[in-house]
């Protein structure tokens, strides 16, 4: 009776550790699983997505692009809408300006310790202390200036888009198109973008459009067009943040279900 008695105890006890076993891995894995997207958590990479994440697949299908990759070029290179240059230009890949185009001229704007960001509204501007304020000339950007004539290229109506939605929208969009036009093209003089464009078209020559929505192909793109000499950004660390951006946002599947289970932007956002 007393083997019995202990046999059944130790049976008790092993079911019960083995239960509790259980529902930690379930706790630790619902864990895991809810901070897999983490950074859809903050409300300006919300915004950001909000704002570009239909354009950017409607760009990829025309122009056989991964759009989660883009996506997540986009938000690293202008800080998710918040990098004064982007905000004034509407450049949020940060593409470098050619001949022909406006880019954003030297600018005198100051930098407020308290909120620790470059202003460029007047409005804003006013709103701060004298001595919170450090002004700076600051060099050429580079980058081209997608604001409509007369101001792209200008030091005039720097805080233009930020209250103008429609021309907001128009500058992104016409970023976006330079993307793929101009810059991922099989006619590119930079190597790196020639040959990930014919990659990627005999990829999607293959296996259709749907091949640019699956994560590796995005990844690959990424490596592809940078972190080595003469590409999009030759530091060896550019390809791993875009990645990272790419997987914490979860950019791969809020594009999969916006594009295939024809989500909008708020419930796609949300499924998670």
């Amino acid at each position: 009776m007393l083997t019995n008695k202990y046999t059944l105890k130790g049976v008790v006890d092993m079911r019960t550790n083995i239960f509790v076993v259980i529902v930690y891995a379930m706790i630790s894995f619902s864990s895991l699983n809810s901070s897999e997207f983490s950074f859809r958590k903050y409300n300006h990479v919300k915004e950001f997505y909000f704002n570009n994440t239909e354009d950017a697949i409607k760009l990829s299908i025309k122009h056989n692009l991964p759009p989660a990759a883009i996506l997540a070029i986009a938000g690293l290179e202008s800080g998710y809408g918040s990098g004064y240059v982007s905000q004034i230009t509407g450049n949020i890949l940060s593409l470098g300006a050619f001949k022909s185009d406006k880019e954003l001229p030297s600018l005198y704007l100051p930098y407020s310790k308290s909120s620790k960001k470059v202003l460029f509204d007047p409005k804003e501007i006013k709103k701060y202390q004298i001595n919170d304020l450090i002004w700076k000339q600051r060099d050429k950007s580079l980058k081209r200036d997608y604001r409509p004539f007369p101001y792209a290229g200008t030091t005039k109506k720097l805080e233009l888009l930020l209250y103008d939605n429609v021309l907001r929208k128009k500058a992104t969009r016409a970023c976006f198109n330079d993307f793929a036009t101009r810059w991922i093209t099989k006619d590119s003089n930079i190597k790196a973008f020639r040959e990930a464009k014919i990659w990627l078209s005999s990829i999607v020559k293959k296996e259709g459009k749907a091949v640019l929505f699956t994560k590796k192909i995005n990844i690959e793109f990424i490596y592809k067009i940078g972190g080595h000499p003469s590409s999009f950004n030759y530091r060896k660390t550019w390809p791993k943040k875009v990645k990272l951006i790419m997987m914490k946002v979860g950019l791969v599947k809020l594009t999969n279900d916006m594009h295939f289970k024809s989500m909008n932007f708020n419930t796609a956002w949300s499924n998670k």
